[in-house]
């Protein structure tokens, strides 16, 4: 990863810088503007401001004694297509994770509908029983021996 995408991430990291961003989507805006809905004063929206220009993803341009905030969407669209191979990876993944759930789902079923039709029981169940049919028959031999 670059250097300016590593800056791009950090300053996007921060909620009130991503606000500015989406406030910048309408148009240009000056310090007094952005910081309007924000519970901080202008000089703490400057910073802010640095960190987004640092990083590329605003410029700034003097209009006479205001200083206009610009976005600058190339860099948005960089971390995009950065973070685009990875929703590929991650819809795949959630693809195989669905086809397996599937067919989990289908083999559970199954075998819910083979019992339910049989009366039969799965593996647990015949262990027991297995082991019940066994005291049983020890119980018998018991018998046997004593009327000898």
């Amino acid at each position: 990863m670059s250097d300016q995408l590593t800056n791009v991430f950090s300053a996007l990291a921060d909620p009130t810088r991503r606000a500015i961003l989406h406030r910048l989507v309408l148009g240009d805006a000056n310090v007094a503007e952005l910081a309007e809905p924000f519970l901080m004063s202008q000089p703490a929206i400057s910073r802010h401001l640095k960190v987004l220009e640092g990083a590329g993803l605003i410029s700034r341009r003097r209009v006479a004694t205001a200083r206009f905030s610009h976005l600058e969407a190339e860099r948005l669209k960089e971390a995009t297509e950065y973070m685009e191979k990875y929703r590929h990876f991650w819809n795949s993944s959630f693809d195989r994770l669905d086809e397996a759930l599937v067919v989990h789902r289908s083999a559970t079923s199954s075998e819910e509908s083979t019992q339910k039709s049989t009366g039969k029981s799965t593996g647990k169940s015949i262990g027991k029983s297995i082991g019940k049919s066994t005291g049983s028959e020890d119980t018998n031999r018991e018998k046997e021996t004593d009327d000898d």
